[in-house]
């Protein structure tokens, strides 16, 4: 990203899964999604916010605080949680240096949630023309739809070499490529894609096989968790994060206008717990919830289900009950890590996890 400012393109940082990259690729701004860094120590941002904040918007502002993100020309913050919520605050207010954009997203589906966001996304497409000293033609949204689609389809194709048992790839390797995918240009980024998908189907040593593992969470940005757990002797074959499959494992929509298009894509098809997927009762909204969850598990193949919370994350953490019951009730074993963001506590679950693996071999020895 930096080569590429050097060379005069505009660079977009944006936090989560629900800022539109299509609207950003059809202005020429190059998306950014903003990561932290487990490695590096929180020592100032504490000074602005509170330590019984989520540590990853912690670990964000840190970053900022220390210059790691000067390189951005702009940086959108959507409404996905309330944390995110009042980083944009404090973003905006201290560091200056580049514009600063909040994206309101509805917690609730129905029409007029429709409605509103399709206002949003209007707003949020005039301040990019401005950044960008252009207008948006509606063909270049469409073109970059379709560049998108396309990097999704690839990722989803690259997520599917862990179908076979053992896995052609290993979790950590699916995750630092989805990472990778995130902070590149569309077209560079596919092509990324195809060229790995190409070496690991011609890999002829195969992955140790070992228990299949289910990863459920939201930010997972650095691999050393995902590594843990396979060097505990499971597989990760399928992970449902932030910064993987929650972002790509559905396309958008290429019929009708792009617009309304991009709306419903970011409201239906990204499945993240702060969003209340209303049904007719208790069990319906479970299925609305989770069921996607169960089709995941179903066609990997896992044999147990782990969650990666960050801990003071209400937004993950009220959902657990629940959803343990429903992964339980369809036969799935589950356990809950619930970690702060940083490479020291990292090391203190291998004993936790290695638990949970050998009791759910010995279940499996059961049966």
């Amino acid at each position: 990203a930096k080569e590429l400012k050097a060379q005069g393109k505009k660079i977009m940082g944006y936090f989560c899964c629900y800022p539109p990259v299509e609207l950003m690729t059809a202005l020429d701004l190059v998306p950014y999604r903003i990561i932290g860094d487990i490695r590096e120590p929180i020592s100032r941002a504490d000074s602005y916010m509170e330590t019984n904040m989520c540590s990853f918007v912690r670990s964000c502002f840190e970053l900022a605080l220390k210059g790691r993100h000067d390189f951005l020309d702009g940086v959108i913050i959507p409404h996905s949680c309330d944390a995110i919520e009042k980083l944009h605050d404090i973003w905006r207010y201290y560091r200056k240096s580049a514009p600063t954009y909040f994206l309101n997203v509805p917690h609730i589906i129905h029409q007029g949630s429709y409605l509103f966001f399709q206002e949003e996304l209007l707003r949020l497409r005039q301040s990019l023309e401005e950044l960008a000293g252009k207008k948006l033609q509606t063909e270049d949204l469409v073109g970059a739809i379709r560049l998108h689609n396309e990097n999704r389809a690839l990722l989803r194709s690259l997520y599917k070499l862990r179908l076979p048992d053992p896995p052609l790839m290993s979790g950590s390797e699916a995750i630092k490529v989805s990472l990778a995918a995130t902070a590149l240009p569309v077209i560079e980024g596919n092509e990324m894609l195809r060229g790995i998908i190409s070496e690991v189907n011609d890999r002829e040593e195969l992955l140790p096989g070992g228990i299949r593992v289910l990863l459920y969470g939201g930010q997972i940005d650095d691999a050393a968790f995902v590594d843990i757990i396979e060097n505990c002797g499971a597989n990760v074959v399928v992970d449902d994060l932030c910064t993987t499959a929650r972002w790509f494992w559905r396309d958008v929509n290429l019929d009708g206008d792009p617009m309304q298009n991009l709306c419903r894509h970011y409201l239906d098809n990204i499945m993240c717990p702060r969003t209340l997927r209303q049904g007719r009762n208790h069990i319906s909204e479970l299925e609305n919830r989770f069921g996607y969850l169960n089709s995941y598990a179903a066609e990997f193949n896992a044999t147990c289900a782990i969650a990666y919370t960050m801990r003071l994350c209400d937004t993950f953490e009220f959902d657990l009950p629940n959803l343990e019951d429903y992964l339980r009730q369809h036969g799935l074993p589950f356990f809950n890590l619930e970690v702060e963001y940083n490479l020291s506590t990292m090391e203190q679950l291998r004993t936790r996890i290695e638990a949970f693996l050998e009791s759910v071999a010995a279940r499996a020895m059961r049966s």
